[in-house]
């Protein structure tokens, strides 16, 4: 099924590697929990989603601190679908390593590879990785332009202040197409909209909250300034957490607890309200959380991406310690019902 531009509508699924729970509902071990990581994206294809994404964490919580490792098993035991980061923290990392390890995976999955770039909402890696955060913003902008220059295949050349200069070398290995397919993650920030077209990289947009219609001026921003850019059309991508059930009263009930206790831990940090039960049933009705049973999340997607003329979707799925069963079969609904169903939506448009 393709989008009213010829453009594939793509269906996809994130994870940032929350602690599960097994069937005798204990917290898995750390390895153990990767291991399960495996296991959901081996299945992603099988239930026929269209991309596989794990998001850069060095918490407790989220114990996901090499992402692309994991993704490099998988890609041993797939042959479809696509793999990649969701995100990476490109401030406190190092663009040419960055581009090294995705190019390698794109090699190991046979050119399925892509990576999506981002400041990081969550700032543990820049004292793990001994960053200031005083430097925040010049560090994503330096490393991003870095990182879009690699995206050439050739010598670079570049200097800055964020890291040592590059006088005309060669990075290897290249990659299956010529150029790693490359998205920028944003959260709502114009100025990151524009440096995202400027570079001609692809927009994805972090939503999490409230109706997504208001990022609608985002994308009409983007596609301006990518016109503006000399750049051909450019995707643009919507990620927002969800979860599936064969209802939506069961659906519900199995995530509430957890997005309860992980945006009330995450609110008190913040010094934010406690999150209440009106509150979640508002967003899972008119904001963009996706709860609820196949018939009811598949045309929400649709209509959030007529609305943001996206041609992808990214449910990020899971949401604190959720036992890994349930995961899995929020992913097999997912792309076995959920996805028909949206790209349905989406022709009858």
């Amino acid at each position: 099924m393709e989008m009213r531009d010829g453009r594939p509508a793509v269906i996809g699924v994130d994870s940032f590697g929350e602690m599960t729970l097994g069937a005798d509902g204990r917290l898995l071990s750390q390895p153990q929990n990767i291991r399960e990581l495996v296991a959901e994206g081996v299945l992603a294809e099988e239930s026929g989603l269209d991309f596989f994404g794990l998001g850069e964490h060095h918490i407790e919580e989220m114990p996901l601190s090499a992402p692309d490792l994991v993704l490099a098993a998988i890609a041993a035991r797939t042959t479809r679908i696509r793999l990649g980061s969701a995100v990476t923290v490109l401030s406190s990392d190092d663009p040419v390593r960055v581009y090294q390890r995705y190019a390698t995976l794109d090699a190991l999955s046979a050119g399925r590879a892509e990576v999506i770039l981002g400041r990081g909402s969550s700032t543990e890696s820049f004292p793990l990785f001994g960053f200031d955060l005083a430097d925040y913003d010049r560090l994503f902008e330096e490393k991003l332009e870095l990182f879009a220059r690699l995206r050439a295949e050739e010598p670079v050349t570049w200097s800055g202040t964020t890291r040592a200069a590059l006088p005309g070398l060669p990075v290897y290995p290249r990659t299956a197409g010529g150029a790693l397919p490359t998205w920028v993650g944003v959260g709502g920030n114009p100025a990151s909209v524009v440096r995202a077209a400027r570079h001609g990289l692809g927009l994805m947009l972090a939503i999490i909250g409230g109706n997504p219609a208001r990022f609608a001026r985002l994308s009409t921003l983007y596609r301006a300034a990518t016109e503006q850019a000399g750049h051909g059309p450019l995707p643009i991508g919507v990620h927002s957490p969800g979860h599936v059930a064969a209802t939506d009263e069961q659906a519900r009930e199995e995530y509430w607890p957890t997005y309860r206790t992980f945006m009330l831990d995450a609110r008190r940090q913040r010094g934010f309200p406690e999150i209440t039960r009106a509150y979640f049933d508002h967003e899972v009705e008119y904001g963009s959380l996706y709860v609820g049973s196949p018939d009811t999340v598949a045309p929400r997607i649709a209509r959030t991406m007529t609305t943001l003329d996206a041609t992808r979707f990214d449910v990020k799925y899971g949401m604190g310690p959720m036992p890994h069963a349930v995961l899995m079969e929020n992913i097999r609904l997912l792309g076995t019902e959920v996805a028909p169903r949206v790209r349905e939506h989406l022709a009858a448009r």
